[in-house]
């Protein structure tokens, strides 16, 4: 009978540990009490199995030597085992094609490691200083202050030539207008690249180096840009500067995970952090509207400027994801102490070329065709996103046709779009304030996964609509040119807290699948943004600028209604999907497995011989 003793609870989301925070004392072990049983691991099928469930774990007490006094815990069942549930349940999720992925899965995974009976697996103990969530609050700020940064910067460099298109028309000899759009769409391909590579590099080898190494690259090309010899090559360039672009759009949102496990704390810097992704848009049509009056090669002069900047802050930044701080401290312990068979839990993973592609990278495109809420979500943030993009298309054509501004001035407009959306994060706060006073008291509204987020994109929608009807019919030689101004702020509110809501929805009904669904949203409406700028122009120039703009207001108009039908069908969708009915099992067995640890955690030592033979015992009748 092979005993083991468990993981570590672990605070921090990232690394799953299973078992109890303490260890044992005297270097006692407890055989695992089929924790696991018929049950599908769902960390594992995002990526996040750490393998070795049965294996001995080290506290940081036991690190030092110390003792933790007499207590008994009970881990899982052994990694094979959880293998075999994972194929078996896994099936229930993907029709097609299961076992064949899981087969090389299982093949992938085989690894050369010791056997579980002789590794050490460490964890985050209780108030580790080490773990992110216990970081001080001066050292998150810097964090979010950081990830911000890098945020602003991405989404700056995607619409920064918006306000020097006839200069760069002008000095490369382009003359087709479908031509002029690609280098703010060829940008937005880019951004395809985050969730599918940039996301799953950070689980494996951090969040900082994923960062740093794709925002340096960002930074040269940012400055190929600035010296591009000819046309082409500067397409390729702003190709370039996208994909490394992305890493910051996919990676930041999991920093301020690592650091904040208040889901308040979280979901306002989260806020934050959506606001950031649109104050870069705004601002670069200013930028490049002024400075390329000079020459457009200053305009990339100057996000270059501000991304050198901004790297210091990168650089200076501490690794926040808790499973590759756990890695350099197995590593350093492994130097110290001549153990080669102390690992950390993510060390344990041996995860192939093969089921990255045939598992990980397929998921979001399986949750789009197998999930309403997914594939609905999906369509309305793509429009929306689409319907912003077109607006740097827009805008040039009313305020400097029909109003006779120069270059940068026509940039100016998008400053109320900035304000809307920095309003919508006052509204965000109001709300998640209510919200949290409702939970307080118990209302039974507050734990409907429809009615804590939704009511948001219940006000966004209609705001979004109401200012693409106020553009289309302001903007006229006849109305002063602050009617179709003013329109922007209703729409920078009714663009972030569409995002907002659906975005904090979609996380909170899959939970550990939440990362496959926004992988899924964030290139739907990258390939939305990088298409439908591109009839813009043509668009206005043959329907006009109020029938163009209302077309995409009946457009939203169709689409404001999906928040609704979410709110009065979505609990049905969400029993109806799989992914939803494993998560539940998932909740009700990990409360059964919390109460039997609390019933069992004071067992004496003396009563291990006792409980280990009624394991058995209980192996043997299953």
């Amino acid at each position: 009978m092979e005993t083991s003793t468990p993981l570590p609870a672990n605070p921090h989301p990232n690394t799953h540990s299973p078992g109890s925070s303490e260890g044992i004392e005297r270097g006692q072990t407890v055989s695992a009490l089929g924790r696991n049983d018929d049950r599908l691991d769902l960390q594992a099928e995002d990526n996040d199995d750490y393998g070795g469930d049965g294996d001995r774990s080290l506290s940081l007490a036991e690190q030092e030597g110390q003792q933790q006094g007499p207590h008994i815990t009970f881990g899982t069942s052994s990694f094979d085992s959880t293998q075999g549930n994972l194929q078996a349940n896994q099936g229930e999720l993907d029709a097609a094609g299961v076992d064949q992925r899981y087969k090389l899965e299982n093949k992938d995974n085989r690894s050369s490691y010791p056997s579980r009976s002789s590794r050490t697996i460490i964890s985050f103990p209780r108030g580790d200083p080490e773990n992110p969530y216990n970081w001080p609050t001066r050292r998150k700020i810097f964090v979010l202050f950081a990830g911000i940064v890098s945020v602003v910067n991405s989404t700056l460099g995607s619409s920064l030539p918006s306000g020097a298109t006839q200069y760069l028309a002008d000095y490369f000899h382009v003359t087709s207008q479908a031509q002029l759009v690609l280098p703010i769409s060829l940008f937005l391909v880019g951004y395809v690249f985050g969730p599918i590579v940039f996301a799953p590099l950070s689980e494996t080898y951090g969040r900082r180096m994923v960062m740093v190494i794709t925002f340096g690259f960002f930074t040269i090309f940012t400055l190929a840009c600035a010296v591009a010899p000819n046309w082409p090559f500067f397409l390729v360039f702003r190709l370039l500067c996208g994909i490394t672009a992305s890493s910051a759009i996919a990676v930041v949102g999991g920093l301020f995970a690592d650091i904040y496990n208040d889901p308040i704390t979280r979901g306002r810097a989260m806020a934050f952090f959506m606001a950031a992704t649109t104050c870069g848009p705004t601002l670069a049509p200013i930028i490049s509207g002024f400075v390329s009056v000079v020459t457009w090669r200053w305009t990339f002069w100057v996000g270059l400027i501000i991304a050198g900047v901004s790297q210091v802050f990168l650089l200076f930044m501490p690794e926040t994801y808790g499973p590759t701080i756990l890695t350099r401290r197995a590593q350093r312990m492994r130097r110290e102490t001549g153990n080669p068979n102390i690992f950390a839990p993510i060390e344990l993973e041996k995860k192939g070329a093969r089921q990255m592609i045939t598992i990980t990278l397929t998921r979001p495109v399986r949750m789009v065709v197998s999930e309403a809420i997914i594939l609905f979500a999906c369509l309305y943030l793509s429009i929306a996103y689409a319907i912003f993009y077109l607006y740097f298309e827009a805008y040039p054509l009313i305020f400097q046709e029909l109003y006779g501004f120069n270059t940068g001035l026509a940039g100016l407009p998008f400053l109320a779009i900035g304000v809307g959306a920095f309003l919508s994060t006052g509204i965000f706060m109001y709300w998640d304030t209510k919200l949290a006073r409702a939970k307080k008291a118990n209302a039974q509204w507050a734990i409907v996964e429809e009615y804590r987020r939704l009511p948001l994109a219940c006000i966004g929608g209609p705001l979004y609509v109401i200012s693409l009807f106020w553009l289309a019919w302001t903007a006229k030689r006849s109305i002063h040119w602050i009617a179709p101004i003013l329109s922007g702020i209703p729409f920078g509110i009714g663009f972030m807290l569409i995002f907002m809501a659906l975005l904090n929805y979609i996380t909170d009904a899959y939970e550990v699948f939440a990362a496959s669904g926004m992988a899924a949203t964030s290139a739907c409406r990258s390939i939305f943004g990088a298409v439908l700028p591109i009839a813009g122009r043509p668009m206005y120039k043959g329907l006009g600028v109020a029938w163009a703009s209302s077309l995409l207001g009946f457009l939203s108009l169709g689409m404001c209604i999906i928040p609704f039908a979410f709110i009065k069908y979505g609990d049905r969708i969400r029993a109806n999907s799989k992914f939803c009915q494993e998560l539940r099992a998932k909740k009700k067995q990990d409360e059964e497995e919390r109460e039997r640890e609390h019933n069992t955690a004071s067992a004496p030592i003396e009563d291990f011989d006792r409980l280990n033979e009624s394991h058995e015992k209980r192996t043997e009748d299953v």
